[in-house]
């Protein structure tokens, strides 16, 4: 509206039409609602995701849990400033069409993200956050709109992220092994000093492509709730809400999932500072390359199936399969099983939000 122009008003009501197209008080406050729940999915994904990030850290004792947690916490804190917001726009508009989302449909996906990073945390799972997220959205969308809501290219990338990015990280983590047995073979055990100190240069990058990359699954729910309660008017991530996102992930990282971080850094295989150096650096390059791509992808996912690869690369009876079978099935089941979840709570949510 141009300044000094008079509002346009309704007639039978003597409103203006802007007052009319304002969000009411409701909205508002639902609205809120679920932005909160969204940041306390953030502060859970970071949690659980703490133990992929550190725990190689902890289990080669390269430094201690709390410093460890801390320098984490920094990357993740920083991370999601960078590298743009294409996976905050996959989440918000590729994979379920704007339109049929709705404010109970976000409450719902997020309530059923929230349930199942509980429980993974309950069990010391490293399941997928990110898909658990993605799993809700679509459970959500699909209860208030149906099922045409659901986007196939969307999906198909979701897949994609889902299906190839641990092969890819297994393969990347042994051939980086294989690679750096080859390069280091003759040298003295005073190479292990590298590969110790390393590991803080390579767990702070991680930290920062996982802050990034999950940093922006949050943004992409927000500005969903954002322009479906009529705040903005197009799809937009403001930098408060990157701000927000980032200090509840790395809030969750600091405080640490240590069920998480004892299943990673221990149940795989004995760990050396070298396995921790190279399934960081293996992870690191996946990650960022995914989420720069747009890519959905879940550190968890990628960080155990790169340290699998590296473990692998040795000789595979050093890894302990049976673990990494009960993660597989963990992260082959995570979406369906929010998606469900969703499904059946967002009747509730509708008759509570409308």
């Amino acid at each position: 509206m141009v300044a000094g122009q008079g509002l346009a008003t309704d007639g039978k009501h003597g409103r203006s039409r802007d007052d009319l197209s304002k969000p009411g008080v409701i909205v508002t406050t639902v609205g809120g609602i679920v932005i909160g729940l969204a940041l306390v999915f953030a502060f859970l994904n970071g949690y659980n995701a703490s133990g992929s990030l550190v725990a190689t850290l902890i289990s080669t004792g390269v430094v201690g849990p709390r410093r460890a947690l801390l320098l984490a916490a920094a990357g993740n804190l920083v991370g999601p400033f960078l590298f743009g917001v294409a996976v905050a726009v996959v989440v918000g508009t590729g994979l379920v069409d704007p339109s049929g989302i709705t404010l109970a449909s976000l409450a719902a996906a997020v309530i059923a993200a929230l349930a199942w990073n509980a429980l993974a945390s309950l069990l010391g799972i490293p399941s997928s956050s990110s898909h658990a997220l993605l799993g809700g959205l679509i459970g959500g969308g699909i209860g208030a709109a149906g099922p045409a809501v659901v986007q196939v290219r969307g999906l198909e990338i979701l897949a994609l992220a889902l299906l190839l990015a641990p092969l890819i990280a297994a393969l990347a983590g042994w051939l980086l092994m294989r690679l750096t047995l080859v390069l280091t073979q003759g040298m003295t055990p005073r190479v292990n000093e590298f590969f110790r100190r390393g590991q803080l240069i390579t767990a702070f990058l991680l930290a920062l492509s996982n802050g990034t990359s999950s940093g922006q699954k949050t943004m992409g729910i927000i500005a969903l709730v954002l322009l479906r309660a009529g705040w903005t008017q197009t799809f937009v991530v403001p930098n408060w809400v990157i701000l927000v996102s980032a200090l509840a992930l790395a809030l969750g990282v600091g405080l640490g999932g240590w069920r998480v971080i004892r299943t990673v850094g221990a149940r795989f295989y004995r760990l050396r500072p070298v396995h921790g150096f190279v399934a960081q650096v293996a992870a690191t390059v996946i990650v960022l390359g995914a989420t720069v791509l747009g890519g959905p992808v879940s550190l968890n996912q990628i960080a155990s199936a790169a340290l699998i690869g590296v473990g692998a690369s040795e000789r595979l009876t050093k890894v302990r399969w049976e673990v990494a079978e009960q993660i597989a099935l963990a992260w082959l089941i995570t979406l369906p099983a929010t998606a469900v979840v969703a499904l059946i709570v967002y009747p509730l949510m509708f008759f509570l939000i409308g």
